[in-house]
């Protein structure tokens, strides 16, 4: 796959609000099943980070935590109104957030998982900031200019993201002995989810084929050389040959997807026609 690098910075002003490019049926198909899933992870994983709000550690964290899931919601609307031109059928990116079943979800098992306390969301970010971040990059430069735009446009607030969630995995693991103990705890509850972002799904193979996304083996090695970094900065160990969790990617979900949809769509199903 060639990438142009150059022409980059320019593709968010040029196509953002570009029509659907000309693609035959079978490839808008895969092309919609891939912007639902990426709409879908920054969508469960945005939620989540919201139940933070008023119950940060202070202020100054709780401000944070907010304001990274309104990013991350941010770039959800973008994903679920270009899936929407996708699809055609005149469904809103509301119908697409808040009327479907939780067996088409498509984000990966990582994002739903509880908050826990603060250590566990840290940890949870961080896993999610090393791949996200990196993919973006990539994504910035694919052929299908929405979105190429979409991640040109997310980009810069990610990198805020991995800075952010890095930064606080040093302190906790360089920190206190509570601090150390309680950011241990989250590297052997969360890393079992971690192989999954990395993990290709047939669409996702399908569109490396076509030459429409990078393959995602180039985004773990900078993953994974981010966090070898960080973790030796926070004298922490990378868990080493362990099983991965997979599935949510294909639709199949631990039982916490259900109490997220059930909360957030309890208005729009209660209420149908409201508007984001």
């Amino acid at each position: 796959m060639m990438h142009n690098h150059e022409n980059a910075p320019h593709l968010h002003e040029q196509h953002f609000n570009t029509p659907v490019q000309d693609y035959a049926p079978e490839v808008k198909q895969l092309l919609l099943d891939y912007t639902l899933q990426l709409a879908d992870t920054t969508f469960i994983l945005g939620h989540r980070l919201s139940e933070w709000c008023g119950h940060g550690p202070v202020l100054e964290q709780d401000m944070a935590l907010s304001n990274i899931a309104l990013d991350l919601i941010g770039e959800t609307r973008s994903l679920y109104q270009y899936a929407a031109e996708l699809e055609g059928k005149g469904r809103t990116e509301d119908d697409l957030a808040y009327l479907r079943d939780a067996v088409e979800y498509k984000n990966p098992l990582l994002v739903e998982q509880p908050n826990g306390d603060f250590g566990d969301t840290i940890m949870r970010q961080f896993i999610f900031d090393s791949f996200h971040y990196f993919f973006l990059k990539e994504l910035q430069n694919s052929t299908d200019h929405r979105l190429a735009a979409i991640a040109e446009k997310s980009l810069k607030e990610s990198s805020y993201h991995i800075k952010w969630s890095s930064e606080w995995v040093i302190r906790l693991g360089d920190g206190t002995e509570e601090s150390r103990q309680r950011i241990e705890k989250a590297i052997e509850n969360l890393w079992p989810f971690s192989g999954e972002l990395f993990t290709m799904t047939g669409t996702e193979k399908a569109l490396l084929e076509l030459g429409v996304i990078s393959d995602y083996s180039m985004i773990k090695q900078s993953s994974d050389a981010h966090i070898a970094k960080v973790f030796k900065e926070a004298t922490l160990e990378i868990p080493q040959n362990i099983w991965m969790q997979s599935g949510g990617k294909e639709g199949r979900h631990t039982e916490h997807l259900g109490f997220i949809l059930t909360e957030l769509q309890y208005l729009q199903r209660a209420y149908p026609g409201l508007e984001w």
